[in-house]
């Protein structure tokens, strides 16, 4: 793929990250394995509440193509199928899942030096339609995205977005919600070898006058261990241990709780992603 200002799914990608992967509040068990053709075979356990589920995932590539398989507790057999440079700076993901077959999409991703186009069609009578479009480059790139209901012949969705990157930091404004909220996030590197990072992040909904003012952090204490912290203007207060405790297996250990309500109980979770 040719270099260029990314999808627009990539605006706010970076801070939007670092406020939420890894904050869980569940508990999970995956055990992952290769073989020496290229298969992986993953299995997962997940445990919300009183549910429990499961399913076991194959993935396998062959030159350009990247096929999924997953199978889980309830029956669901979901198929993935990745073609990449069939056309050249081109990528194109088929998705059907059985047996809510109307699920299914095509997306086509087309990538230049100054824009990408992303276009997903739903797999259905009547799809919907979603488009976006990327201008710049990989420091400044705006773009905007859209939802059209074939059915109804009405626009659901529309947002745009700015940003700026910088070898050390990221920053991004998005309008969302049909011109109801706008968000602004900014991320940045405390040190060179990117071990330490802060983020800040505000949104306004319009419409409700409501603002969520959210600011957090990650440190990697050593090699093995990275912690995570955040917290916003209405006393959520969230933390994140991860640690790799063989190889490339690594634990999380989650929490998250009211500051303002510290008789609710808190939030947690845990998962432990065992790899080869």
């Amino acid at each position: 793929m040719s270099p260029g200002p990314g999808l627009f799914s990539d605006i706010g990608k970076k801070a939007k990250d670092l406020l939420t992967r890894g904050y869980i509040s569940d508990h999970k068990l995956s055990v992952s394995t290769y073989s020496d053709t290229g298969v992986a075979l993953t299995s997962t356990a997940v445990k919300k509440g009183p549910r429990s589920t499961g399913d076991v995932s194959v993935q396998y590539k062959y030159m350009n193509i990247l096929a999924d398989a997953k199978v889980d507790t309830e029956s669901n057999i979901s198929t993935t199928l990745t073609f990449t440079d069939i056309v050249p700076s081109t990528k194109t993901i088929a998705s059907l899942k059985f047996p809510d077959y109307n699920t299914g999409k095509l997306e086509v991703q087309y990538f230049h030096h100054h824009a990408t186009l992303s276009t997903v069609v739903a797999l259905k009578h009547s799809p919907i339609v979603d488009l976006s479009v990327t201008l710049g480059t990989p420091t400044f790139a705006l773009g905007a995205e859209a939802s059209y209901e074939t059915a109804s012949g009405k626009l659901t969705k529309y947002t745009a977005g700015i940003s700026l990157t910088r070898p050390h930091s990221c920053a991004a404004i998005i309008l969302s919600d049909k011109g109801d909220t706008i968000m602004a996030s900014f991320m940045h590197h405390l040190d060179a070898k990117k071990k330490t990072a802060a983020v800040g992040e505000i949104s306004r909904k319009l419409s409700s006058n409501e603002n969520t003012f959210t600011v957090g952090g990650s440190c990697a204490v050593d090699h093995l261990t990275n912690v995570k912290l955040k917290l916003n203007n209405h006393g959520r207060l969230g933390a994140v241990l991860q640690h790799t405790v063989i190889a490339k297996s690594v634990l999380t250990i989650s929490s998250e709780f009211d500051t303002k309500a510290l008789d609710k109980t808190p939030r947690f979770g845990v998962a432990l992603a065992l790899l080869p």
